[in-house]
């Protein structure tokens, strides 16, 4: 697969702007007074280290231990790279440790040992055993990472697993479950060939031998041919997988005549369409090389229209990704402070994804991969990685299995308190971005950038069209514009540009007259409707209006004010829609949080705020995200009788609720109540937000709107997408000034999801 223009430069930008990696650690408890400190350190630390000394299980009490997983590498066989030694695969290393964050709320440090030597490795390993609750061997070569996981299993007693074997064994052992079971073939008769012979190809398969694959119907091949009886020079666990049944000069070309079964672990494109042909009836082809799969999907595809096929890859079906197994692993093992991760923890991470497969698909799902409805087919044998429900499956069976074969040193009583624990660590990995940009990808619409004169936005315009996301236009003095890619060494001279001082007379006319036609009673003349067309912000939205461009984005250099009234004055607001407003998606550790209005009304009334909160509703429904909606002053349910504030948002509930019985919606209420379930059912348990909480927050005031949602971002540090603008009739977002590329980035993704609705 060629590489993306300036993907190397864009890599080492990520990992270096800022504060250099991915991954830092954070405090845990409060540390603002000397009380805290001294609590913190000594001389109050001294108590849980006596409560530890007397009973050493305390750590999980007092400590990090119990969350705590070690990344622990040498360097040896990192990625596709090989061996390029400790410090180079360190970026691999925190990059587990952020998906250990992220999708099962682990924390990690990541370790990265200067050592080829088997016994100094697991000496190492071991004396650290007292800072962990679990190892995640990772990136060794073999037969060595054999050898150490079979020895730290056997001298630990907390959790180990080098996931470049089981990872992949145990989602593609899910996939393979159900492609046989689509097909109604029975795994202990199929014929399944193996290609490739390393750690993870031999994990695979003693986990599909689990599942009731037969040895004799097992060929396994590596770079020098069939692993056969005959030959001499086998090498770890290779002796394991020999198999005569077939003669040893048999090809892999050869071998995949009449076979059920591929299963690639390998190199790129060494299987061909011709060679797929060969393979029996209804075929099963798992092509796992990343990042060229051994044979490509189309090419596959092409070949066979009866083939079941999975990659590494996530721009295709069925991807056998290891981020559907090893956080949701390691958090079922240390919920239960198992001390192994054994086969019937794995052989359970494998049944309860391949169950999950056959349940109806969220609907969050299918919008990130622009389906209608994904159903267990052969386009869809396992889970996608952004389903949120990984955690709430897989963990607990995980965690069960530990307690069933008797390595549980705490297990689980209640098993529904600890199912809303894990729904509690949900919303880490702020999935909805995510979806955003897999959404815009499917079917990636024309976006003309307003502000193209500007490094920011044509940054973000390469990034949108590396990825895929948006079609960009730029509006801008060409010159300008091309002087700005060339100096920056950015690769988009192919990108049409438009300026719209220089635009043909047709083109002006047209515009002029459409504008002039729109507000000829609303303060414009002949001659001040075709002059504002040459503003590249009247100009782009007019795009928008007479569909030369699906969505607009504007107003990096611009005041908020001079970017949305251009909209407003061209494309105008939704039918019903009296007023338009603003709202911010801030993505916290709650999930997503929804924001309004944070932009345009001033002061609204009663009225308005009914008709934001209504926007807004309906902006977080198009998420599938069902709203909750708090409205938040300074008062408590008339604490406050009185105030201007309260008053109006008290009376703003009430006709919502009137109109809206089915909504999800209280108030007024401080903000901190909306977050805190426990003091709001003590405090007022008839509010309809006392089970979940809120997620979308409607302000009194632009005022105290906007303050809120500058603070909270700065003051966190956390991602934000907006302001989005609610109500107008096609869309057109408009970015703060100075917002970043990644920002900018966000908006245009958003906005092509918009423009695909309105098709």
């Amino acid at each position: 697969m060629p590489q993306k223009p300036n993907l190397k430069e864009d890599a080492l930008r990520y990992h270096e702007e800022g504060r250099p990696g991915k991954i830092e650690v954070i405090p845990t408890k409060a540390y603002s007074n000397q009380r805290d400190l001294s609590l913190a350190y000594s001389p109050g630390v001294a108590e849980p280290c006596l409560a530890i000394a007397e009973d050493p299980e305390k750590v999980y009490n007092y400590t990090a231990k119990g969350n705590l997983v070690a990344v622990i590498s040498n360097g040896t066989a990192v990625l596709g790279l090989g061996d390029i030694g400790p410090e180079a695969g360190k970026p691999v290393m925190e990059g587990k440790g952020l998906l250990f964050k992220i999708y099962a709320d682990i924390d990690v440090f990541d370790i990265e040992l200067n050592t080829k030597d088997v016994d100094e490795f697991v000496r190492t390993v071991k004396i650290l055993e007292p800072t962990f609750g679990g190892v995640n061997l990772e990136d060794i070569s073999a037969p060595a990472c054999f050898e150490i996981e079979e020895r730290l299993k056997e001298e630990l007693n907390i959790p180990v697993m080098h996931d470049d074997q089981h990872g992949t064994a145990i989602i593609s052992a899910a996939a393979l479950k159900n492609a046989l079971e689509l097909v109604k073939k029975d795994i202990a008769k199929v014929r399944i060939i193996v290609n490739g012979a390393g750690a993870s190809a031999i994990s695979c398969t003693r986990l599909y031998m689990a599942l009731g694959a037969k040895k004799e119907n097992i060929f396994m091949f590596d770079s020098t041919g069939l692993i056969h009886p005959s030959r001499g020079n086998l090498s770890g666990k290779k002796p394991e997988f020999v198999n005569g049944n077939l003669p040893a000069e048999t090809t892999l070309e050869e071998g995949l005549k009449g076979a059920d079964v591929f299963i690639g672990l390998s190199k790129g494109n060494i299987l061909t369409g011709e060679m797929v042909k060969t393979m029996a009836k209804d075929c099963i082809v798992f092509a796992m090389a990343n990042p060229t799969p051994e044979i490509s999907y189309e090419e596959a595809t092409a070949a066979r229209k009866d083939i079941i096929m999975a990659t590494g890859r996530s721009d295709y079906p069925n991807q056998v990704n290891n981020v559907l197994g090893f956080p949701y692993i390691f958090r079922g093992a240390l919920d239960v402070r198992s001390k192994v991760i054994n086969e019937e923890m794995k052989m359970a991470a494998v049944l309860a994804l391949a169950d999950l497969a056959k349940k109806q698909v969220p609907d969050l799902v299918n919008m990130a991969y622009g389906e209608d409805n994904l159903s267990f087919g052969r386009n869809y044998i396992i889970p996608k990685p952004v389903d949120p429900r990984l955690l709430t499956a897989v963990a607990p069976a995980v965690a069960k299995a530990a307690m069933d074969t008797g390595v549980a040193k705490s297990p689980i009583k209640n098993w529904d308190e600890y199912d809303i624990q894990l729904g509690k660590r949900l919303g880490q990995d702020n999935s909805l971005l995510k979806i955003i940009h897999n959404k815009a990808r499917k079917n990636a619409k024309r976006v003309v950038f307003a502000d193209a004169e500007n490094l920011s936005v044509l940054k973000a315009a390469q990034e949108v069209r590396d990825e895929r996301m948006a079609i960009p236009i730029l509006l801008g003095n060409e010159k300008r514009i091309q002087k700005l890619i060339e100096n920056n060494g950015l690769n988009i001279s192919e990108l049409e540009i438009i300026d719209p001082m220089k635009t043909s007379k047709d083109t002006m006319r047209e515009f002029g007259n459409l504008f002039y036609e729109k507000r000829k009673r609303k303060g414009f003349t002949y001659s001040e409707a075709h002059n504002i067309m040459k503003r590249r912000s009247y100009f782009g939205a007019m795009m928008v209006e007479t569909g030369q461009a699906d969505a607009m984005i504007g107003g990096l250099s611009h005041n908020y004010p001079d970017t949305i009234r251009p909209a407003l004055q061209i494309i105008g607001k939704q039918p019903g829609v009296k007023k338009v407003s603003g709202m911010y998606i801030l993505m916290s550790r709650f999930g997503p949080l929804f924001l309004a209005d944070t932009t345009i009304n001033f002061d609204p009334d009663s009225n308005d705020l009914v008709e934001i909160a209504e926007l807004a509703a309906e902006e977080v429904k198009k998420f599938n995200i069902e709203p909750r909606i708090s409205f938040v002053t300074y008062s408590n349910f008339g604490s406050v009788p009185n105030g201007p504030a309260p008053m109006k948002m008290r009376e703003a509930v009430g006709i919502l609720n009137k109109k809206h019985p089915e909504m999800i919606v209280d108030g007024e209420m401080q903000a901190h109540l909306a977050f805190d379930t426990e003091l709001l059912k003590a405090n007022h348990p008839f509010s309809k937000l006392a089970e979940k909480g809120a997620n979308t927050f409607i302000f009194p005031n632009l005022s105290s709107a906007n303050i809120a949602y500058n603070m909270v971002k700065e003051i966190a540090n956390i991602e934000k997408i907006g302001p989005i603008v609610l109500g107008l009739r096609k869309p057109v977002q408009v970015l703060q000034m100075g917002a970043s590329v990644r920002e900018i980035v966000n908006m245009v993704s958003l906005a092509v999801v918009d423009a695909q609705r309105a098709h």
